[in-house]
This record gives C-alpha cells, sequence and structure tokens, in this order.
C-alpha cells in the first residue's frame, strides 16, 4: 500500500469534494482503492489467526464505498474524506463486534473494535450481562493489552442517567449508561508509517481481542 499517495488523494478529494473532480480523478482513486482491498486482505490474514471466530470474510466487501448518503444529511459532499474497512459479520449481523479501522484525509488511522451503536435488543443484552456477570465485566475493563494499546473503552455519548430498567446503584452503572461497547485508537501516518503497516493494525486488533470476545458471549 503506497500511503504517501494515498493520503495526497484523500487531502485533494476533502479539499475538492465534488463529482468533476472525483470523476477526472477517479482512475488514480481505483487503483489506491484495489491496494487498500489488498491491506485489508493481509490484515484479515493475520487476524483470522488468532480469532478462529472471524469466519470467512471477501476483502473487496468488507471495504466501504466512497459515496456517502446525503439524502437526509446536511452535509451534502458526495463522498467520504477516508477510506475504511470492517472485519466481521457486518452485512449479516449489525449486532456483532468487529474489528474495524481506516485512513483519513488528515493522515490518521483509525483502529476501533467492538460495537458502535447496537441495536436496541443488542445494547439490552449486553446491559443485561454486565448485571449477570459483573465479575466477567470487571476482568476485562482490568485487562492489561486493552488498557495500554486503546485505554479501555470510549465514553463518547455516555447517558447522563441511568437507563430505563436499570438501578443507579448497580455495579458498573457507568458503563451500562454506554451507549456503544468500543475501543479506539489512532496514529498519524504524516509523522510515521509502519514498516509492516498489516502486522501493527493486526496487533492492535489482537490486544482488543477480549472486548470482541466479551461482546459475543453477551450478544449471543
Amino acid at each position: 500500500m503506497h500511503i504517501p499517495a494515498l493520503l495526497q488523494f484523500l487531502k485533494e478529494l476533502d479539499e475538492n469534494n465534488n463529482r468533476p473532480w472525483f470523476l477526472h480523478n477517479k482512475p488514480h482513486y481505483d487503483i489506491l482503492r484495489e491496494e487498500f482491498v489488498a491491506l485489508v486482505g493481509q490484515v484479515g490474514a493475520k487476524v483470522a489467526k488468532f480469532d478462529k471466530e472471524l469466519g470467512p470474510f471477501e476483502p473487496k466487501k468488507a471495504v466501504f464505498r466512497i459515496y456517502r448518503d446525503v439524502r437526509f444529511a446536511k452535509d451534502k459532499s458526495p463522498f467520504k474524506n477516508h477510506i475504511g474497512a470492517v472485519l466481521g459479520a457486518r452485512t449479516t449481523d449489525k449486532t456483532r463486534p468487529v474489528y474495524y479501522f481506516h485512513v483519513d484525509c488528515r493522515g490518521q488511522l483509525l483502529m476501533a473494535c467492538g460495537v458502535y451503536m447496537p441495536e436496541a435488543l443488542a445494547i439490552k443484552k449486553i446491559r443485561d450481562y454486565i448485571v449477570a456477570e459483573p465479575a466477567k465485566f470487571a476482568k476485562l475493563l482490568k485487562n492489561k493489552s486493552l488498557n495500554d494499546t486503546f485505554g479501555g473503552l470510549i465514553e463518547q455519548d455516555r447517558m447522563v442517567r441511568p437507563p430505563k430498567g436499570y438501578a443507579a446503584d448497580l455495579p458498573h452503572i457507568d458503563h451500562i449508561k454506554n451507549r456503544h461497547f468500543l475501543c479506539e485508537t489512532s496514529i498519524n501516518l504524516y509523522k510515521k508509517v509502519p514498516k509492516d503497516l498489516p502486522e501493527m493494525i493486526a496487533q492492535h486488533f489482537e490486544a482488543a481481542k477480549p472486548l470482541v470476545m466479551w461482546l459475543r458471549q453477551a450478544v449471543m
């Protein structure tokens, strides 16, 4: 994957987010996308070695489309300013935890694992699992690899009050208030591109495996 070329393209796309510019530069994008698909395949092969439940996946289908859905958006920019992919059951079961990464126009490589905005039934299962198995959740929160690599679970969009049906004095009530059960981190590719990028991404995902496994148990 030629990262400098990808970063330059995404930067220019962000500055020229319109259909004529993209149409003119689409041959370049097609080459970069194929390189990114190959990167996804390399990462997926490494993840499959330590996560036997990942299941088969097609790198091309794992990569998100560059086109934005602007039907209900205030921002009518037609294209995303990042390119990303998800390893997991995105197309068949949106309640299942996944491994996700993307590269954006600012040069940030974001790596995130878990469940983002789970559906109502899934988030209830997760919360109920915390209540039923508080010791297991406490062990997860103390996991060294998860904390050293990601700093624990994100608190973004956390509810102010406990969700309906959950007492305020329950163990782990702050995490029961979470709307997402996700860990994430990022690195700046403008500063340094890792020598073995697929390996580095896979190592981050392996550090998040305890969260992914815990979530699979929660939503099964």
